[in-house]
């Protein structure tokens, strides 16, 4: 009714995308995630980058949006 919600969901978005590209290459690097690794056992790379991202997702769940 305030018509509050939409603002602050625009926001828990933004520092969630803002987080995600901090995070993911981090933890890329960390787990040796690499362009040469992409080229030479793309299957690999893929499931790697799957389970990344869905880390990254569980990290931010937790810190912005169950809190």
């Amino acid at each position: 009714m305030s018509e509050k919600l939409y603002p602050h969901l625009l926001e828990i978005d933004r520092a969630a995308r803002e987080r995600m590209d901090a995070m993911l290459p981090r933890m890329m690097e960390a787990a040796g995630v690499t362009e040469e690794l992409k080229f030479r056992d793309p299957m690999r790379w893929v499931g790697l980058m799957n389970t990344l991202k869905a880390q990254v997702e569980e990290i931010m769940l937790s810190e912005l949006i169950y809190q």
